[in-house]
């Protein structure tokens, strides 16, 4: 497949969506292929090109995680030990909880943290800051029961490489990780982005116009706490150096055996867009037959995609300006470079017909710390909305991405708790419903996330 061909994509792609700037790479059959569109900024625009940096904000976890493992390798950290081994000062809202996580429990999610705190801001900003401040954040499942997405426990995770290493995370992770690699277009620090081209992060509003995202990041400059979970800024280029390590032998970083480690199921997932399970950190997906693995990662107006096609020595990245159509524009560029370089079609599960009587079950509000969802039914169609509380958008000096107006969604075939969205900007995720022991619906996940349900709000 030509370069010229990916370019039409790209470009065609990126106007469909009105994202201003996109960066686009593609590894196949060990070769590279990239292509770019637009500008960093649309008030002091730069061609977008493959060195231009982007935040990349959760793919961050796969380096958190890696960086993990050769703690791992050298014997340094075990997986199954208590995170209180390493982090012996950690308090959690359950005790018994906070005794019993283990590392691979915040690695593959199952940690039973909520998503994350909402104040991490205040204090110092320091990822020791931000852990002291955990048992103020809601646990919603024991250790090991369940899966749910939780930037806390990657954060935490990344407490345990500063409290192994004597390092900060940023300085341990480049000296664990990108060094070693030759990741030279790949930071943590603002002060690195500012003397090189950086794409500006822009989110849509309601009457269409772009405004530019602030804080760059999804926080302030200068605030660690969440670095683990999000805080990497990359390029393209680097990024498909990333997934050739993933794809290789260990490069003197890790074994082959523990990359293939990290891609082997750890948990399952359900009716999940992000996968069918999580390895260490990577969420693995079957695709038309094909095993897959991947992270994508949404900041303030900027979003990332990685996937990698390890039996077929395959990667794609893509990372977008705009919110919130960059999510659609990246799954749009994952499908076409899985259809056109190696013939794996997805194909996204049709809905039943709406049915009021089962949609009535679910009608209600929703929420984790720091959002609310919301899902009505008008009679005739089945709708979901998501957004910032209004109180924390409120007590926030930072601009925050807009809320995801109501659109719609529809039951999978089943048992009547799975969903698909059908319209708006996060078109085509999936997740499902969970029932308490009577049959009553106690709450939904969405990417990947428990959003409980609000009593007497339906």
């Amino acid at each position: 497949m030509s370069q010229e061909k990916l370019s039409e994509f790209v470009e065609a792609t990126a106007g469909e969506f009105g994202i201003p700037g996109v960066s686009v790479g593609v590894l196949v059959g060990g070769r590279e292929i990239r292509a770019s569109h637009g500008v960093t900024s649309l008030d002091n625009p730069l061609p977008v090109d493959e060195g231009t940096l982007f935040h990349i904000a959760s793919t961050t976890k796969t380096f958190t995680a890696t960086a993990l493992m050769r703690l791992v390798e050298e014997g340094r950290v075990e997986l199954d030990a208590p995170v209180r081994r390493y982090v012996p000062e950690l308090e959690l809202a359950d005790e018994r909880a906070a005794a019993e996580i283990t590392v691979l429990n915040l690695l593959n999610h199952t940690a039973g943290l909520d998503w994350n705190l909402v104040d991490a801001d205040e204090g110092d900003g320091s990822l020791a800051a931000f852990v002291a401040k955990l048992a103020e954040l809601d646990m919603i499942a024991q250790p090991g029961a369940r899966a749910s997405y939780s930037q806390a426990g990657y954060n935490l995770a990344g407490r345990i490489i500063e409290k192994v290493t004597g390092l900060t995370y940023e300085k341990a992770v480049a000296a664990l990780v990108l060094e070693p690699l030759g990741l030279s277009n790949t930071f943590f620090d603002l002060d690195e982005v500012m003397v090189r081209r950086f794409a500006v992060g822009y989110n849509r509003g309601e009457d269409g116009t772009m405004r530019p995202a602030q804080p760059w990041k999804s926080w302030r400059a200068g605030e660690r706490g969440n670095n683990p979970g999000g805080g990497i800024v990359s390029s393209v280029s680097d990024l498909l150096s990333w997934a050739r390590f993933h794809l290789g032998s260990g490069d003197g970083v890790l074994s082959a055996e523990a990359l293939r480690r990290m891609r082997d199921r750890t948990v399952e997932l359900r009716a999940s867009s992000l996968g069918d399970g999580f390895g260490i950190c990577w969420f693995l997906r079957e695709v038309d037959g094909v095993h897959t693995i991947g992270h994508g990662g949404s900041g303030n107006g900027q979003f990332a995609e990685l996937l990698i096609v390890p039996e077929r020595d395959f990667a794609v990245v893509s990372l977008a300006n705009a919110g919130p159509d960059g999510y659609l524009f990246n799954q749009a560029v994952a499908r076409w470079a899985l259809e056109h370089y190696l013939g794996v079609v997805e194909q996204e599960p049709e809905p039943v017909p709406h049915d009021e009587a089962r949609a009535r079950e679910v009608v209600g509000r929703y929420e984790i710390d720091a959002m609310n969802l919301d899902i009505a039914a008008d009679g005739h169609r089945l709708t979901l909305a998501v957004g910032i509380k209004p109180e924390i958008r409120e007590a926030s000096d930072a601009d925050m991405p807009p809320d995801y107006p109501a659109a719609a969604m529809g039951f999978l075939p089943g048992d009547g708790d799975e969903y698909i969205l059908t319209g708006g900007g996060l078109k085509g995720q999936r997740g499902f419903f969970t029932r308490d022991e009577s049959g009553a619906v106690v709450g939904v996940d969405l990417a990947g996330r428990l959003f409980g349900r609000v009593p007497d709000a339906s």
